[in-house]
């Protein structure tokens, strides 16, 4: 809380009062009060600015000089990551920017939305002086590294290379030094290592042609350098080729498929004999060799080799991929990597000895490769393998089923489907559509809203008949005990043991026809240990759609169409969030299961309940706690199994509700892909088109996840735009489903896109045969993250996940209180709620051994209750939903009946 001292400075910062910040200033030198000279405003008109920005915004001159003579921090940045030198620049107020300057203003600091200084003026003579100021503070941080270097001072030396924006490394003084030649020459071992370590660059040149090693005169520094050198050479030396014209002496030019590897260039016909390395047309070593060019022909080169032999080469003038500079460097790189190894003979004993080592290195890794190449292979063999066996289970009990008599059906419900089931086929819908409702009887033509209202009076609060809260007020911010360590245990281990069994059960059974599907059915019902769950259950997994409800509460706020479109955009995305990394299983719910979550400081309800077991179907529905919005849907998750990937396709309608602007939106989440289900680590992707529909004004807003590719760096991308009636474009959105979601103007965002076509282009060319089958490894993202397009908003960034997250199954924080028990809850909630299944409980206080017994016994215990309904024929109600048309779009889905919170729980059955 600011005294009253602060307020009164921040006012007179403002507006420019300056003999009262004066008489402020001096008081609080004198001590006479207290003042916080760089404290920063807390009301709505200066919330987050300290009187340093609020008197470089307003222009008030003086007050500036006054303030940082004081002692104002030059650099301190607002709630938006906005410094002084940023609000000056932004006014175009070139006085007060060169003032800050003076005062070392740092110019490379970047806000909220990752701008600089020069990034937010408009004034092009604030610009060049900016852009001037900031080579001039590189220079000045380059030259304390040299002097850092040449005085051996090691701890200035680290405090500038762990600086945020670090100079560079490789800078040099007037007759082209590094740093590292600096420490050489002088023998500065130690500075020597510490650059070393954060990438000097061991064969710089300098102005004479001189490296670092060539400058160093005790033996110990040679060692160190020479050291590097060999590995350098061993572990940046990269495989390079590509089409080249070569010239013979018969024939002139023809093209050739040119491969430069561990120091030999070799040259094939097509590029197909280069990869089964068949029908090599000639090659030679580059020992020594040196490349020539000619300054009147930009496409072709030179290479004599050591024999003295010349070969010329030329770049296809339309080859994109590399230039002449490309060849020219990993040529060289290729010669010193062979004249280095040819050359060992002539060095030092220490150094032969230091060289012998990094051959056999370099033997056994050859050796490691070939064994990698060879499990590579069985790999491939064993994935498709396995994904011929899944699909030709998946045919045989499709045609098993068609073929069966009436009790197949009721046999079926004896087997309980702990993995993930194959309800791909067109049979296992007609679950969804024949499960017996309980609900009343009611006019489908009524709103779903009108529906829920009729059958659950409204009270004060949002109520229903009882009590709203369920006991928790200030949520856990971790588990009882961290998850285990998944290291020793294998899903394909697994997976290998039931394809084992069911080819057993195909030749031990193969006269029967009906024993050869039942031996095949259980590749589809694999039992997984609790290891690889996540200790909740799906219905909890749903409720996260909720974390960032304040989307809605501010698309409430929204007078605009598409402002609200905009938000609910954000709100679908940022729903599958939290996703990322969330590898676990969560565990499948029971029939008859509930959850219900109360958040009044998020300013929602939700009760959700396992509506369907097969297929499996879950229904929730939220509401605001002001009744501002209704949000409901039903998943039914339809999967897809690729080998060595599961697809999850997210079947069932989202609904949401804005009261207040009687609007509804509908729309269906993307595909959910898990890689590396067989080896390698699992990784999570999102993909597909995302529809939302505004069934008032007829507005659509289209998304599109986009899938990742080998050689290419869209993973986790999303971008779309807003479009009215007539698909006429009103905005842009983009950014990434795992971070961040922001809007533009969709002229600007289509320039932007195709000032970025030819890199795409680059990179689509780059590509090789068999580039767009799906990544093994997961594909590494944009460095830059989201590039944001000058003029965005953002309407999302998700929340950094607690320190703890990678030991707590990397969940939210708001994941992590979905499963924490109050004893104020008992007797609240049901007993068919998440909170009191037993296998999640155990699982959750590290138990494993306890939650497998469990999941077992529940198991066993919902098996048996199937067979009990079956043989009286009776069946299944579902208690809070009821199946209808959808009251938007008329698809099929499950709605609220109402009077959960009437907290009236009697008749419910004992599923644990």
């Amino acid at each position: 809380m600011n005294s009253e001292a602060d307020e009164q400075l921040l006012h007179d910062a403002r507006n420019g009062n300056l003999e009262e910040v004066r008489e402020l200033l001096e008081s609080n030198r004198k001590g006479q009060i207290v003042v916080n000279i760089n404290c920063k405003g807390q009301s709505k008109s200066n919330l987050g600015w300290t009187p340093l920005h609020l008197a470089c915004y307003f222009g008030h001159g003086q007050v500036v000089k006054d303030l940082l003579m004081a002692g104002a921090v030059v650099n301190v940045q607002n709630d938006m990551g906005d410094t002084p030198l940023h609000r000056a620049a932004f006014t175009g107020r070139k006085e007060l920017v060169m003032l800050l300057l003076e005062y070392s203003a740092d110019t490379t600091v970047i806000n909220g939305v990752g701008q600089t200084a020069k990034d937010v003026t408009h004034d092009k003579e604030t610009e060049t002086m900016l852009e001037a100021a900031q080579r001039t503070q590189e220079r000045k941080l380059e030259e304390m590294l040299l002097a850092a270097a040449r005085e051996g001072n090691i701890s200035r030396l680290s405090e500038l290379l762990n600086k945020p924006k670090p100079p560079d490394i490789n800078c040099t003084d007037q007759i082209g030094n590094t740093p590292l030649h600096c420490a050489a020459y002088r023998g500065l071992k130690h500075c020597a290592l510490k650059l070393l370590k954060y990438g000097a660059d061991v064969n710089a040149k300098n102005k004479t042609n001189q490296r670092p090693i060539d400058l160093a005169h005790r033996l110990e520094i040679k060692q160190v350098l020479q050291s590097r050198v060999g590995k350098h050479v061993l572990r940046n030396l990269q495989r390079f080729e590509g089409a080249l014209c070569k010239s013979s002496r018969f024939f002139g030019w023809r093209v050739f498929w040119v491969v430069l590897e561990q120091g030999v260039i070799s040259w094939y016909q097509k590029q197909a004999d280069a990869i089964n390395n068949t029908y090599r047309q000639g090659c030679k070593h580059l020992t020594q060799a040196i490349c020539t060019v000619k300054s009147t022909d930009k496409y072709s080169f030179s290479v004599k080799c050591f024999d003295d032999s010349i070969h010329n080469f030329k770049v296809l003038p339309k080859n994109l991929k590399h230039t002449r500079e490309d060849w020219l460097t990993a040529i060289e790189e290729h010669s010193a990597y062979s004249t280095h190894y040819c050359s060992q003979d002539q060095l030092s004993d220490d150094e032969d000895e230091e060289l012998v080592l990094v051959g056999d290195l370099k033997e056994s890794l050859e050796v490691r490769n070939l064994k990698l190449e060879h499990e590579q292979e069985k790999n491939k063999i064993l994935s498709g393998a396995l994904q011929t066996l899944a699909t030709e289970h998946h045919e045989l009990e499709k045609s098993f089923v068609k073929g069966t008599p009436p009790f197949h059906t009721i046999l079926s419900e004896d087997e309980f489907y702990d993995a993930v089931s194959d309800s791909d086929s067109d049979h296992s819908l007609s679950g969804f559509e024949t499960v017996t409702s309980s609900s009343p009887d009611g006019s489908l033509n009524l709103s779903y809203n009108q529906q829920v209202s009729m059958s659950e009076e409204k009270k004060p609060g949002g109520g229903g008949g009882g009590s709203t809260s369920n006991g928790i007020k200030k949520h856990r911010t971790s588990l009882p005990s961290p998850m285990f360590s998944r290291n020793d245990f294998s899903i394909w281990s697994i997976l290998r043991k039931c394809i084992g069994m069911a080819i057993f059960l195909r030749g031990m059974f193969s006269a029967s026809p009906y024993c050869q599907n039942k031996g095949k059915k259980e590749l589809s019902k694999i039992t997984m240990p609790v290891i690889f769950n996540e200790p909740l259950s799906f219905l909890q997994r749903l409720s996260e759609y909720m974390e960032h409800t304040y989307l809605i509460h501010k698309a409430n706020q929204c007078s605009d169409t598409v402002e609200r479109m905009q938000c609910v955009a954000a709100f679908a995305v940022s729903a599958v969030a939290s996703q990322w990394e969330r590898t676990g299983k969560p565990f499948n719910p029971l029939l008859g299961e509930t959850y219900e979550l109360v958040r009044e400081d998020l300013g929602f309800r939700l009760i959700s309940e396992q509506v369907s077991h097969h297929p499996p179907i879950s229904a929730f529905h939220a509401e605001g706690i002001n009744n501002d919005f209704v949000f409901h849907g039903s998943i039914y998750p339809k999967l897809k199994f690729w080998g060595k990937s599961v697809e999850a396709e997210p079947k069932g309608i989202i609904t949401l509700e804005l009261l207040k602007h009687k609007e509804s939106y509908t729309w269906t989440n993307p595909t959910c892909c898990v890689h590396n289900i067989i080896v390698g680590k699992l990784w999570i992707e999102q993909y597909g088109n995302m529809e939302i529909t505004n069934h008032k004004t007829g507005e659509k807003c289209i998304l599109n996840f986009k899938p990742s590719r080998l050689f290419d760096k869209e993973l986790h991308k999303v971008e779309g735009y807003i479009q009215d009636k007539s698909k006429k474009k009103l905005c842009a959105l983009y950014g990434k489903w795992t971070e961040c979601l922001y809007t533009t103007d969709p002229a600007r965002f289509d320039a932007f896109k195709k000032s970025d076509k030819k890199e795409v282009e680059e990179k689509k060319n780059s590509k090789q045969a068999g580039s767009t089958e799906e990544p093994d490894e997961m594909p590494l993202p944009d460095s830059e993250s989201v590039q944001v397009i000058p003029g965005s908003t953002q309407l999302w960034r998700i929340e950094p996940r607690p320190s703890n997250s990678a030991q707590m199954y990397n969940f939210t924080n708001f994941a992590l209180a979905l499963n924490e028990f109050d004893k104020d809850m008992e007797g609240v909630i049901p007993k068919t709620d998440c909170r009191l299944r037993p296998d999640v409980r155990a699982m959750e206080n590290g138990e494993i051994d306890s939650a497998s017994e469990e999941k077992k016994r529940l198991e066993e215990k919902q098996r048996a209750a199937r067979k009990s309904r079956s043989k009286t024929d009776e069946e299944w109600k579902t208690r809070w939903f009821h199946q209808g048309p959808n009251p938007y779009n008329g698809s099929q889905d499950w709605l609220y009946s109402g009077n959960y919170w009437d907290r009236n729980y009697s008749n419910l059955p004992d599923i644990y």
